[in-house]
């Protein structure tokens, strides 16, 4: 780390490369106040402010210039911040250590070219090439209708502001990585905004003053990704017979889950779990069919559920359940939460009634010890201990900005965070009892990473829209790969079902052929997981009819002769800090493939072009250079763009000739 400067302007390279380019015409830093508004309707949050000052800290002084460290005082007037850069583990952090007590908002200008491509920033559902766009940083329900230019737009807003933002997602992540090979690390929760907008600039504005800012270069931006898991550290390991067959997501009772998994066994589907979201007892809304939300298994919809379970082990079956951290109020646990003040609170001291589609739940205050010591031990023992292998743990996006919160610490600091807090609390519920034992969430923030063994891309509308439907998963898949996370999965079907108190016309339910796309996509990803989605009956299912059933049950097949290959490509993750779900650039040209979000490698010997739109029978790829052999006919292609045969039940699949799992391949082309 070495810095160039004169009187009037600097630069700061890190192993050579100019990150930082301070001038009085163009300041790397600037301070100032604002007013925020947050405004919420459930799990949507509508974030604004008026900017009171934007002051450029136009002038500088140097403090101290040692080999690895650089104080800096910024200035203009009388006011005043000093900052340190440091150079740790051959990263540079940033830190703030005076800044002015009326600063409340920062904006950092870090160096850019017109032709650099930016990836990260979370999951993000729309864009993966994100130079050009300018997006907040905020943990929030996704909502459908995205684009704002088609009906479903339309009617999500109407019917309770849901609707959703090409940018709104579940699990934002403060990190960029640029083409150059460097990343960029906020520490810090609050709400942000990542500008890529300006040709020569990225500016990154913070709600407050960060505990420090990571910026990391590398020879590559698979190098510069690699280093971010390092940083960040990678997911939790996930037990490996998460990666053989499929997850069945079904429900009703025990009765009609055991005909459903009868009826999956007969055909010859390999179901490794069962998913019971229904566990708890259900509930039925304007929404759909919806959950009880009490944390104990329902002894009238599941009589007996813990022996049940024994008998689906002895079949070599697991058990999965459902959570979140909302507390229902017709559950015994609500008054012990309300007694205990377990929930958070509004500024009155009064517990907090959370509408989250028509019903009032209490919502858990996690920096509260007391509170996550008693949902830790629910967990453990309703859960674990009636012998769930396993849960998806929902939500953690609702928590509202004018709260009292147990440790004082502000909501509007806490809110970014609670989504990680929500999954340590899982994690420690899980890491001394079993090895066998797994949870999957949708929401995050930074720190979830590092407790949360998988996510999921959470509530996709059952369609091929663009905005909502199927094509998102890649591109959810592909920037969480680019922001460290390595293990994902997707609802096979989608889940958000439009048909209720809507004209018929404007219905979206899932089809047949949407549902077998599905399938075939979730085959080449490490978890094949079904969902019923919110309105089951509207919906078709894995066993709606014969072909579908037969369908799945072989690209079932597929996935489980694919265990041994994704188990390797899960430890090169843990070990290496390499995505199983990467983009095709990862190994092969960048230029070509910087854009593509429709198409990537799973592992290192497969490329995968799912088909994503309706009544294709043909597809058009590009293979990457290299010897490539088409799965399903073993004919042999180099690079290039080829028109290949799509049909149903075939999705472009391509495996590299010098694979040493060239025979495995070669048997899941046999399965009929």
């Amino acid at each position: 780390m070495k810095i160039i400067h004169n009187k009037e302007r600097f630069s700061i390279f890190l192993n050579d490369f100019e990150i930082i380019n301070h001038s009085k015409e163009n300041p790397f830093i600037f301070c100032g106040k604002g007013l925020p508004e947050y405004k919420r309707t459930k799990g949507f949050f509508h974030v604004s402010e008026k900017i009171d000052e934007k002051v450029p800290f136009k002038h500088f002084e140097i403090l101290e210039n040692k080999e690895n460290e650089i104080k800096i005082k910024f200035f203009i007037s009388e006011c005043s911040m000093v900052i340190l850069f440091k150079k740790e583990e051959e990263r540079m952090k940033i830190y703030f250590e005076k800044t002015m007590p009326c600063v409340s908002r920062i904006w950092i200008n870090l160096k850019s070219n017109k032709d650099e491509s930016v990836y990260g920033c979370g999951e993000q559902f729309s864009e993966f090439n994100m130079k050009g766009k300018k997006l907040p940083l905020w943990v929030s329900e996704k909502g459908v209708g995205r684009n704002k230019k088609d009906i479903t737009s339309l009617l999500a807003d109407f019917k309770d502001d849901g609707g959703g933002n090409w940018y709104t997602t579940y699990f934002p992540i403060p990190i960029f990585i640029s083409s150059e090979g460097y990343f960029c690390n906020i520490e810090h929760s609050s709400y942000m905004e990542f500008d890529f907008t300006h040709p020569e600039k990225h500016e990154v504005y913070i709600w407050g003053v960060p505990h420090s800012i990571t910026i990391s270069k590398k020879n590559s931006i698979i190098e510069a990704v690699k280093d971010v898991i390092t940083y960040n550290s990678p997911q939790p390991k996930v037990p490996e017979w998460v990666f053989e067959g499929i997850i069945l997501g079904v429900q009703g009772g025990t009765d009609i889950v055991e005909k459903k998994v009868q009826k999956a066994i007969e055909n010859e589907v390999p179901v490794k779990a069962v998913w019971i979201q229904d566990w708890v007892g259900q509930r039925i809304t304007d929404f759909g069919k919806q959950l009880m939300w009490n944390w104990e298994y329902d002894n009238n919809r599941y009589p007996d559920l813990p022996q049940t379970i024994k008998k689906y082990n002895e079949k070599n079956i697991r058990f999965l359940g459902y959570i979140n951290p909302f507390i229902a109020k017709e559950s015994k646990f609500y008054s012990e939460a309300v007694e205990n003040g377990y929930f958070v609170k509004d500024l009155n001291g009064k517990v907090i009634d959370i509408t989250v589609t028509t019903f009032p739940v209490g919502l858990l205050d996690l920096t509260n010890e007391e509170a996550r010591k008693w949902i830790i031990s629910i967990i453990k023992q309703n859960m674990i201990g009636i012998g769930l292998s396993g849960w998806m743990a929902d939500f953690g996006e609702y928590l509202p900005i004018e709260t009292t919160l147990k440790n004082g610490e502000s909501s509007e600091l806490f809110h970014n965070k609670y989504p990680a807090e929500w999954a340590k609390i899982n994690w420690e519920s899980i890491k001394d009892v079993s090895e066998e034992c797994f949870f999957f969430m949708r929401a995050g923030y930074s720190q979830s990473v590092k407790y949360c063994p998988s996510f999921w891309h959470g509530d996709q509308l059952v369609s091929w829209s663009k905005s909502d439907g199927i094509p998102t998963v890649i591109n959810a898949a592909l920037s969480l790969s680019m922001s460290g996370v390595g293990i994902t999965h997707s609802d096979i079907g989608g889940y958000t079902t439009l048909a209720k108190n809507i004209p018929e016309q404007f219905h979206v339910k899932r089809s047949k052929e949407l549902f077998m796309r599905w399938t075939e996509q979730s085959a080449f990803t490490p978890i094949m997981r079904t969902h019923e989605g919110n309105w089951p009956d509207e919906n078709w299912q894995f066993d709606s009819d014969e072909e579908t059933i037969k369908h799945f049950a072989r690209m079932g097949k597929i996935h489980s002769k694919l265990k041994n290959y994704t188990v390797e490509h899960a430890e090169n993750y843990y070990n290496k800090g390499i995505p199983i779900i990467k983009p095709v650039f990862f190994q092969y040209d960048y230029e070509t493939f910087k854009n593509d979000k429709k198409s990537y490698l799973y592992g290192t010997d497969l490329f995968v072009s799912p088909v994503i739109e309706p009544a294709i029978i043909k597809s058009q790829v590009t293979l990457p250079e290299d010897n490539w052999i088409h799965l399903w006919t073993l004919k042999e292609y180099t690079g290039g763009t080829y028109e290949v045969n799509a049909e149903i039940g075939y999705p472009p699949v391509f495996f590299r000739k010098e694979s040493k799992y060239f025979e495995t391949f070669k048997e899941i082309s046999e399965i009929k």
